[in-house]
């Protein structure tokens, strides 16, 4: 059962590109990617708007609040490099030999996906929070469409994101299961004894050995044989 656990088969095996890419995970974790930059991509070019045409002054349009987007931003570049990062991972998780290894790599993509299900949803509520207090200026009705879809991307990858942590969560059981059913079958105990043969009853049988066949039971003195005497 070595380096065939945690949802991968033995260590070494080839890797399809098409079975690889066909995968949920693999899908869930380039949509991810997507959305990461959809968010940050928005609030960068578009959510910095002049207050009004007298101030040069490049303002957050969330309600004036640097916070959120930079706040924003920073989320969106964490699951941008996360995303590159395990899709690496999940590419090279086929030639992890050790179990132990590839159960570090299961639990620490448990983790992060949990996690970036969290910020995200901080993320989400952070900025429409902010955009319900936005005085619609002229530079804010600009920006509303790049605010909105930062809003909308950081609903949807609240969801990406809990797949992927479900995801992990299967692999890791899977991976258990596995080390378990190897420990059970193919761990011997070095001072377990041999199982004897099984032991009678303890009761004598009644039936009584025959002769075997085709033996001739001799006689001490023979008809028609007489003992010489000296």
């Amino acid at each position: 059962m070595e380096g065939a656990s945690f949802g991968a088969g033995r260590a070494g095996g080839a890797i399809d590109p098409l079975d690889f890419l066909k995968q949920p995970q693999t899908i869930l974790r380039v949509t991810a990617w997507i959305f990461s930059i959809v968010v940050f991509g928005s609030i960068v070019n578009e959510c910095y708007v002049n207050k009004d045409s007298q101030s040069p002054e490049l303002l957050c349009i969330f309600n004036e609040n640097e916070s959120a987007c930079s706040y924003g931003i920073a989320i969106g570049i964490i699951s941008f490099f996360g995303c590159i990062f395990f899709f690496v991972v999940d590419l090279q998780f086929q030639q992890i030999s050790s179990v132990k290894d590839r159960k570090r790599a299961v639990l620490l993509d448990l983790g992060f996906s949990g996690f970036l299900s969290f910020l995200w949803f901080v993320a989400f509520c952070f900025l429409a929070n902010q955009w319900q207090r936005t005085k619609m200026s002229k530079g804010a009705l600009q920006g509303a469409d790049a605010a909105r879809a930062a809003i909308a991307f950081s609903f949807f990858s609240i969801v990406v994101w809990v797949a992927l942590a479900v995801k992990a969560l299967q692999r890791y059981r899977l991976g258990t299961d596995m080390s378990l059913f190897a420990t059970d079958q193919f761990t011997a105990d070095p001072n377990a004894s041999y199982p004897g043969y099984p032991t009678g009853s303890g009761i004598e049988s009644t039936e009584t050995y025959q002769s075997p066949p085709f033996t001739e039971t001799s006689d001490a003195n023979p008809k028609g044989y007489q003992v010489p005497a000296y």
